[in-house]
């Protein structure tokens, strides 16, 4: 008989392609698919990542006010609408209105929406809607599970604030995978370790970089790509330097409204994550999840239910 998490594992495989009901894509991805077609400059690329984190507020800025929020001129802001495909700022902010409009609420007024903990709990709930969007498509985490999966050794980086995602993603990968390679400090250390793991055969680095985003964890992803490896980046952010030199991004929202930011949506990408590398090698997860029931029962590693 199956261990429950063996069982969980193979009620849980995802199903390849698109439901039956379309479902349209979060606004971070709409506002990607308008901004990552050209190469933007480094002023554009500021406006571009001011919209996407301010998209509720930017969309009805007049284009003087946008200027003065980024810190360029109007004409940038006039070169920017062109270079991603509108007649110009006008055009472009009827877009990004239907997209904001797209992301609020149909719920009570916003004097009834509860009190400063409620509103953080709602800010996670727009992150997991924008999320579950996301996963209308599977097919990028359905592809980068099997990277991971068949990258020996596997390495996970996160540094500061970012160690608890990588942590949690290494021990569960280690079910599921022979060598998994965990870095949670940056510098040569970082260096070392991702040397290592391409010596030692392995193609792929997944990343995690939450804010506030650590220079450390660029540096580290340029030497993995130096060093001639591929990097699956989970962050918040949809454009800048970590997007830019990661192979793979998966951008979601952290929530943001307490001291502290929490991590609701990342952490269901993680697992969506853990269940595509499962997915990728029945056997052997089922192989290595036996292994490890075998050992925690012997051992005795867990209370009884």
């Amino acid at each position: 008989m199956p261990s429950p998490q063996q069982a969980r594992a193979q009620a849980s495989a995802i199903t390849s392609g698109k439901g039956g009901e379309e479902a349209e894509a979060s606004p971070t991805s709409q506002l990607r698919a308008l901004f990552d077609r050209p190469r933007l400059s480094p002023g554009q690329r500021r406006i571009a990542r001011y919209l996407i984190e301010h998209l509720t507020e930017a969309a009805f800025l007049s284009i003087t006010d946008l200027a003065e929020r980024v810190g360029v001129s109007q004409p940038s802001v006039t070169r920017f609408a062109s270079v991603v495909g509108f007649s110009g700022y006008p055009a472009l902010r009827e877009r990004l209105q239907a997209i904001a409009l797209g992301t609020l609420p149909g719920g009570p007024a916003e004097e009834n929406r509860g009190n400063e903990l409620q509103a953080a709990v709602d800010a996670e709930i727009g992150n997991l809607e924008n999320l579950r969007r996301d996963f209308a498509d599977p097919d990028r985490v359905v592809g980068t599970g099997r990277e991971l999966a068949a990258s020996t050794p596997l390495t996970v980086l996160g540094l500061r604030i970012s160690v608890s995602l990588a942590e949690y993603f290494a021990y569960a990968a280690r079910r599921i995978h022979p060598d998994v390679r965990l870095v949670t400090r940056g510098g040569s250390v970082a260096y070392d370790a991702l040397l290592q793991s391409r010596e030692a055969g392995g193609t792929w680095v997944l990343a995690f970089s939450m804010p506030r985003h650590a220079q450390e964890t660029l540096t580290a992803v340029r030497v993995a790509r130096g060093a001639g490896l591929k990097v699956a980046l989970i962050t918040d952010l949809a454009l800048g330097p970590l997007a830019d030199e990661a192979d793979v991004t998966f951008a979601t929202g952290a929530g943001s409204r307490l001291a502290f930011d929490s991590y609701a949506a990342p952490g269901v990408l993680c697992a969506a994550l853990l269940q595509a590398m499962t997915d990728a090698d029945p056997e052997r997860t089922r192989s290595r999840l036996d292994e490890y029931e075998q050992v925690a029962e012997q051992h005795q590693f867990f209370l009884r239910d």
